[in-house]
């Protein structure tokens, strides 16, 4: 009898220990996560509208960085703020191949809507916003700026 309540505690702790690891932050074309696995990393999030023909023009760089770039989670966000089933044959037509947040970054990060698009935010591994770009990138000035941000912590 011992035994057999042990072992129903024991199932008990392990459903609770597994309910708690919820993955809080949905993402389209992506895995869902949490803050807990975005923490220690750095972070790329890009506003971007498929009426924004700057957006549209620096989507390729964005995947193309990505591409080059695995040690940084890179996501899009949707400036109208999508659900993912308007999302995904947008993303599709736009051929955006990197994750797409569908929760928004001020509920994680606390970053606000941008009053433009396109806007770039890089985001350390302590979770803060490191820097804010409101213009249209390049892969190549993607990169440099990581580079400068990796150096200076």
């Amino acid at each position: 009898m011992y035994l057999k309540k042990a072992k129903i505690i024991q199932l008990f702790c392990i459903l609770v220990l597994v309910s708690c690891q919820r993955n809080d932050i949905e993402v389209f074309n992506g895995s869902n996560t949490n803050i807990n696995d975005l923490n220690g990393n750095w972070i790329l999030i890009n506003y971007w509208a498929d009426w924004c023909a700057p957006c549209i023009k620096e989507i390729p760089e964005l995947n193309d960085f990505a591409a080059e770039n695995k040690n940084i989670k890179v996501y899009t966000f949707n400036f109208d703020e999508l659900e993912i089933d308007e999302l995904k044959p947008i993303a599709k037509r736009f051929n955006i191949k990197v994750p797409s947040l569908v929760t928004h970054p001020r509920d994680i990060w606390g970053i606000a809507t941008p009053p433009a698009v396109p806007a770039t935010y890089f985001i350390n591994p302590n979770g803060e916003i490191a820097v804010s770009l409101f213009r249209p990138q390049t892969k190549d000035s993607l990169n440099t700026i990581y580079i400068e941000l990796k150096n200076t912590i």
